[in-house]
């Protein structure tokens, strides 16, 4: 623990590379899973077949095959990213999209029907109508699905230590590694470090929930 201690500046930036694993990741996701839900809901069928085939394949895969596919395979391909940062961006954003695409249509499914067609009888697009009226009410749903979704991505950032991201798991891995005899106490610290991430994301979620039912 003395190890663990007299570096402590090391593994708070290891938490700061997973918090900012984290936030890109999360945007990114958010950003294209919702985009993956509009075409998923909307009414270009070949758009909503494609998103569909995109969620299928993605959550039926296993996160590590996607950070190898990054990692290894793009290269092979011609598509050279030289940042191990931006490459596990990426691999978690691939991934983590196709969740909070289907917790997004969950929530857009929510809203009643008539709301939509009401907004396009009087003549709004799809997506005004999507931007105006069927998001702004799918969002006060979906926060606890997505809460979820981003609570188990800042775990998935985890996967980052076996490819060379000197994350908060990577750390731990190497503390372990010298103080055999301290691991008990190495994992509690470290689990303290991802606990408090999480009830930070935790307490913002059920906050919005608050002020959203209030605002009902």
């Amino acid at each position: 623990m003395d190890d663990v201690f007299s570096n402590f500046d090391v593994v708070l930036r290891a938490f700061l590379l997973t918090v900012e694993l984290f936030v890109v990741s999360g945007v990114l996701s958010l950003v294209f899973g919702t985009l993956l839900a509009a075409c998923r809901v909307g009414p270009v069928s070949v758009l909503a077949r494609a998103g569909a085939v995109y969620v299928s394949v993605v959550r039926n895969t296993p996160l590590l095959v996607i950070f190898i596919f990054v990692f290894l395979a793009l290269p092979r391909l011609d598509l050279n990213v030289d940042s191990f940062f931006v490459k596990g961006c990426l691999a978690l954003t691939v991934y983590t999209s196709a969740f909070v695409c289907e917790a997004i249509r969950a929530g857009v499914n929510s809203v009643p029907l008539g709301q939509a067609e009401a907004s396009r009888a009087i003549g709004f697009t799809f997506s005004q109508s999507m931007t105006t009226v069927v998001l702004p009410q799918a969002v006060r749903a979906v926060v606890p699905p997505l809460a979820s979704v981003l609570i188990a991505l800042v775990k998935n950032t985890s996967v980052a230590a076996a490819f060379g991201l000197a994350e908060a798991t990577a750390r731990m891995k190497g503390f372990t590694n010298d103080n055999a005899d301290a691991r008990i106490q190495i994992f509690i610290v470290f689990a303290i470090g991802y606990i408090i991430i999480v009830e930070v994301l935790s307490a913002g979620a059920a906050g919005l929930e608050r002020r959203w039912k209030v605002a009902r």
